[in-house]
């Protein structure tokens, strides 16, 4: 009669584990599936996206603005998240815009961009194309940090506006007052600057 009680106990005690974890298992794997973007970093920056697919988003947008007004704006049609610094995301065909209260705006673009949800620091690659006034300058990488109002464009560097065509290996820019320095690599060599009349 025991030995029965005694079965029937133990019946009862394998029957919980089972369903305890199974409901773990499936509230672990749920869980696993949730962003890890916090709700710190969503008051700084909005998200949109018309879908999720693991740690790759489609149709992506950030957008930031400082206590001035200015705002930073990034859109890219495939956005995918690091998995070893969640604050990384890696982007394809980027378009961005830096909207300034007291300066004219500029427009980015390029085919690859790495963005820092947490400083806004982006990466510009493979054939970037900046615009702002009636100037475009064309490269291959742009380090852009938008706290130090400064964009750094490096590699195949090309600077033009009506007047002239301006052929360089870097130029610093401050986004907020446009002013540029330009400077080539080399002591020897000398940057090259072409007359568009």
């Amino acid at each position: 009669m025991w030995k029965k009680k005694l079965f029937k106990k133990i019946i009862l005690i394998i029957l919980l584990v089972l369903v305890v974890s199974v409901y773990l298992k499936n509230f672990l794997k749920k869980e696993s599936n949730v962003s890890n973007i916090t709700s710190s970093e969503i008051s700084d920056i909005e998200i949109k996206d018309s879908s999720i697919s693991s740690n790759t988003f489609s149709d992506v947008e950030y957008f930031s603005q400082d206590a001035k007004g200015n705002k930073f704006v990034i859109r890219a049609k495939k956005g995918e998240i690091n998995n070893k610094q969640v604050n990384v995301i890696f982007l394809t065909d980027v378009n961005a815009s830096i909207e300034l209260i007291n300066s004219n705006n500029i427009k980015i673009k390029s085919d690859y961009g790495k963005y820092n949800i947490d400083n806004y620091d982006t990466i510009f690659s493979k054939n970037v194309t900046v615009n702002y006034l009636d100037n475009t300058i064309e490269s291959e990488h742009i380090d852009l940090s938008i706290v130090k109002n400064i964009m750094t464009i490096n590699d195949n560097v090309i600077y033009s506006n009506n007047d002239i065509k301006l052929y360089a290996d870097s130029i610093k820019m401050n986004i907020l007052t446009k002013d540029i320095n330009i400077f080539m690599n080399g002591t020897n060599k000398k940057v090259k600057i072409k007359s568009n009349n």
